[in-house]
């Protein structure tokens, strides 16, 4: 007898919520959707390195270290006071909304939401 084969769809689980406490360290990885470029210039990485600092400077995380590549990026942070989630929402949505003003276009930017490990 042959055992059943799994059903794709329900042999795959959504991942867990993220741990987030103030003080936790969280390595952050957010992708350009579709593997396009989140940063084209040094206008766009200027954007967002002093969108992150602003937000750092509220004590929103501290921020240990950050690699921005052309289709994604990478940071290392420290949870503050606020949930990370609030506060990377923040970063994106408003990094998002001046990249499509300045680069004329429309839609999402990120792919397959960001990433936040411990």
């Amino acid at each position: 007898m042959t055992p059943p084969r799994p059903v794709p769809y329900l042999s795959v689980m959504p991942r867990g919520p993220r741990l987030d406490a103030p003080g936790v360290l969280h390595h952050v990885m957010a992708r350009g959707i579709e593997g396009r470029a989140l940063f084209r210039d040094d206008r766009d990485r200027t954007d967002f390195v002093r969108r992150l600092a602003a937000l750092a400077t509220t004590g929103a995380f501290t921020v240990y270290a950050w690699v921005l590549l052309p289709n994604h990026f990478h940071l290392l942070l420290r949870s503050g006071p606020r949930p990370l989630a609030s506060a990377m929402r923040s970063l994106l949505t408003g990094y998002a909304g001046a990249f499509n003003r300045r680069h004329r276009r429309q839609g999402h930017l990120y792919g397959l939401g960001d990433v936040a490990r411990l």
